[in-house]
């Protein structure tokens, strides 16, 4: 990878809630049709941002008699989305990134990463959208932006944002030039990933 700031796509950064219980669902009978579960589904789901979360994981996946639909996932996490739920703001702006069940927008898709991001605890969409002003995707360009949020996600124990906050230093895009803080950050994101062990030896032999 060499330091290359990746977005983390909802193939496997996805925020999964599996457990129908959490919605107070039932699974679908084997011979209920698609129409029937829908409209069961949003009997139950009607009022719920949880359950409307759980519901757009399920068709996301495929998963507990619900059939795969990107679409269908879209319009549920949409749904919670709408009422302040974090995780379904990620989620959907995961969509929007990808293009999965939405067409592709990066400005749709930094709108929800931003507004989960503005909750001060949503390491994942933080990173996201330092991803997206580092990158100028759906935004201008912005490496001060890109640091800010690489930082907050980074203070959260995110150990691709202190990585790529590391570097950052090392560099000085988007803040001062600082060999001890990019040694620093850097050391914290080897604790789970061996590509910022690599770039911290190279940093100290210098």
């Amino acid at each position: 990878m060499g330091g290359e700031m990746k977005y983390r796509s909802i193939g496997f950064a996805l925020i999964v809630a599996s457990a129908l219980a959490a919605a107070g669902l039932a699974p679908a009978g084997a011979q209920e049709s698609a129409a029937s579960l829908d409209a069961r589904l949003a009997l139950v789901a009607k009022h719920d941002p949880q359950a409307q979360f759980v519901i757009g994981s399920m068709y996301y996946k495929g998963s507990s008699g619900v059939r795969r639909d990107h679409a269908m996932a879209a319009k549920w996490y949409r749904t919670a989305a709408e009422q302040g739920h974090v995780k379904a703001q990620v989620n959907l702006g995961s969509l929007y990134f990808d293009g999965e069940g939405v067409p592709q927008d990066y400005v749709e898709a930094a709108r929800w990463f931003r507004k989960a991001a503005d909750d001060g605890n949503a390491a994942m969409a933080q990173y996201n959208l330092a991803v997206i002003y580092a990158h100028g995707m759906g935004v201008v360009a912005n490496p001060v932006e890109a640091a800010h949020w690489y930082r907050k996600a980074a203070e959260q124990d995110d150990a691709a944002a202190q990585l790529q906050l590391g570097l950052m230093y090392e560099r000085g895009e988007g803040v001062p030039r600082d060999a001890a803080l990019a040694a620093d950050w850097l050391q914290k994101a080897a604790r789970e990933l061996p590509e910022a062990q690599q770039h911290l030896d190279r940093l100290r032999k210098n």
